[in-house]
Formats: C-alpha cells, structure tokens, sequence
C-alpha cells in the first residue's frame, strides 16, 4: 500500500503531539514534517509531494483559510482542519476541506476524519476504473465523457461552465449538456488553468465565455452563476476587477 504523505500546520504544540502520536499508529500514514506557520508549509508544499494536510486556521503571518486558498494549483492536496474554533466551519466546507475537527483532538474523530480521505480515494479510482471519463486526446483539445452508455466528445473550446450536482458533474457547452458520475475537483484538476477559474465548491466556469459578472455572480449564456463566498476574491483577482470603493 501506498503511504499517504501527509503534513501537519499547526503552531499549538500540544495538538502538533497529539497528531503525531496518531499519525505513528497507522502505517499508512506517512509524517513528511511539521511546520508552525503556514508560509513555511506553502514553501515546503511546493517541493514535496504532499496528500494530506492537518491544518490549525487561527496561525500567524497566514491563516489557514488563506494558506488554502493559495494552493488552488495543487486541488491533489486534501485538508483536515484540526482548531479550537467553530466560525470558520461553514468557510472551510466551501473550499471543499474534507473534515473540520474541533481541539481537543480525540483519536476516533481522528480516525473517522483519515477515512474520509480514503473513501476519497477509493471513490476516485472506481471512477477511473468504470471510465466515466475517458480521456483528453494528446492536443487537449476534446474530452471524451461517458453519460449512461454513450461515450460522447466534447470539444474543450465548447465548454461554458462545469456544475457539480451532488455525486454528479454536467458539462454544459455551446451546443450540448452531458451529465456524467464524478468530482468537480477532477475537472479543475484537469482544465487548463489559464482557461477555466473555480468560481464556487459547485462551478468552474470558461473565463472567455463570461459575458458580464459582479461581485457576487458571473454571467454566461443565459445563466447567473453565484460566485462563492470564499471564492470571492481569487476569481476578481483573475478577471482583474478592483472594487474602487
């Protein structure tokens, strides 16, 4: 078995003890290190492999919620928020973090947290393995989704916005609507970056089919997109907006 290569940031060391006595007891899990910042984290994420991340959110220098925000290029890295604090649950289940532990840290709510991450896992594979979505040609320019028994082609140039629909995407484009069995995180994963933003935990859009948008929602074709609370000031930094007021 694979180990997962997990991180904890933290700068209480009680919790930081805590964690690692348990991280000690699975031999799937495997502690690359410790940092007591969240900046020294984003350097080390940027030259280790990383999977899993125990993050405290009220850090100095840089919060946790901000330290998330930061790693939009790296969607693999999945988050365990691990704090002694309740107001940042609903913010944090918006970036799509897969468990929100309150301290002191328990060892079965640990544990329930981690399998999340393998249900995760699991779920992800047998995706593959059923090939709900087949491929990108070489060019990247096409996409074969399947939808019920049908493997239809979808030209990335056509595609107007992603929507996650419970434990189901639609692909909406120019000229079609295709809804297949997968992750929205898949997609932003695989669309180029510099073509299609993550709007909100349930929309990535085409940045050159936008037509008109606000500070709380985007337009394209004939549908409002409500851009995400905590999505808010990553996508008007990318369309290059900058409220005057």
């Amino acid at each position: 078995m694979t180990p997962i290569n997990c991180l904890i940031v933290d700068d209480d060391i009680i919790s930081v003890e805590v964690l690692k006595s348990y991280i000690d007891m699975l031999q799937n899990l495997k502690l690359i290190n410790v940092c007591f910042d969240a900046i020294t984290a984003y350097d080390l994420v940027q030259k280790t492999d990383i999977d899993l991340i125990f993050l405290d959110i009220e850090m100095p220098k840089l919060s946790g919620i901000d330290f998330i925000k930061t790693l939009k290029h790296k969607p693999n890295i999945k988050f365990i928020i691990i704090t002694s604090s309740k107001d940042y649950a609903l913010e944090s289940y918006e970036l799509d973090v897969l468990d929100y532990i309150i301290k002191p840290i328990m060892f079965d709510r640990f544990f329930k947290g981690l399998n999340k991450y393998n249900t995760l896992c699991s779920q992800k594979s047998s995706v593959v393995t059923n090939s709900e979505i087949v491929n990108f040609d070489k060019s990247n320019t096409y996409i074969y989704i399947k939808e019920n028994k049908k493997i239809i082609k979808i030209f990335i140039k056509d595609i107007l916005f992603v929507e996650s629909i419970k434990n189901y995407v639609r692909i909406v484009t120019v000229h079609k609507s295709v809804v297949t069995k997968h992750a929205i995180t898949y997609f932003e994963e695989v669309l180029p970056s510099s073509e299609f933003l993550r709007i909100h935990r349930s929309y990535i859009v085409a940045i050159s089919k936008i037509e008109a948008f606000t500070a709380v929602n985007i337009e394209i074709g004939n549908k409002e997109i409500p851009i995400g609370r905590s999505y808010k000031n990553i996508v008007l930094k990318n369309l290059n907006y900058y409220d005057p007021i």
